[in-house]
């Protein structure tokens, strides 16, 4: 589907699998799907201009948290330095109590979810996107990171996912954000004690965990184009910053 202004698209990995959203620069929810790589591209690349945020890493670590151990003599000996094998987003993740995945110095010793966001990188690459900031780009893309990105909004305060309560939380955050998508009031609205009984609720209501994942990545790509300034990054620029949704990370969450 062709969109002919600026559209914002988020994107969530599963495996090999990608969840997506797209924006509108009101917020207005364009899409909202999933699939393989190739209908991502092929949504992606029928966007007149897109800015487009990865829950993913853009590449294996360069050892810079490695080096950053080393010199603080953290290590002993020739064993392998604990907690070495990350990149510095992570690791700065990680010193405030945001738990991440480590994403290793190789691809291969990547899992398959990191490998095929390599390839999704790539390839928009090749489809002419620029690593955000690319000043006058129109076409752009940026990694962040949507379970630290609703960290930080809930000030730390945030329910599993896997909870009921956690895309309730989720979905008030994003609808407070501006996203013009269903208010998460609505399931209240819907139940009655009658169907509570039946074991009856308007799940429907909420978006599952990958959608809003994706759809606070799209939030955080509207926000690099249009708030710069409400955006927060992380990371060593050759290993690839982490863009979060705030203006400023607390030391501890």
């Amino acid at each position: 589907m062709l969109f002919t202004k600026k559209t914002y698209i988020g994107v969530n990995l599963t495996g090999s699998n990608f969840t997506y959203a797209a924006l509108d620069s009101n917020l207005g929810l364009l899409a909202l799907d999933g699939g393989n790589l190739d209908a991502l591209l092929t949504f992606i690349g029928g966007q007149t201009s897109a800015f487009v945020a990865v829950n993913a890493p853009t590449r294996p670590n360069l050892g810079r948290v490695r080096a950053l151990l080393e010199a603080e003599d953290l290590g002993t000996g020739s064993s392998p330095l604990r907690g070495a094998e990350m990149r510095m987003a992570e690791y700065e993740l990680r010193a405030r109590g945001i738990k991440v995945a480590a994403t290793p110095s190789h691809p291969d010793l990547c899992p398959a979810w990191m490998r095929a966001g390599f390839r999704l990188y790539e390839r928009l690459y090749e489809l002419g996107f620029a690593e955000y900031p690319a000043e006058d780009s129109t076409h752009q893309v940026l990694e962040t990171h949507p379970q630290a990105g609703f960290i930080v909004m809930a000030e730390g305060n945030l329910f599993p996912a896997s909870a009921l309560e956690g895309r309730l939380q989720r979905q008030a955050i994003l609808y407070g954000a501006g996203l013009d998508i269903r208010d998460p009031m609505s399931f209240f609205e819907e139940i009655t004690r009658f169907k509570l009984k039946q074991g009856i609720l308007p799940l429907e209501e909420i978006y599952n965990a990958k959608e809003q994942n994706a759809l606070l990545a799209a939030h955080t790509a509207w926000l690099t184009a249009e708030k710069p300034n409400d955006v927060t990054s992380l990371g060593d620029e050759e290993e690839g910053k982490v863009y979060l949704p705030t203006r400023k990370l607390k030391s501890k969450y």
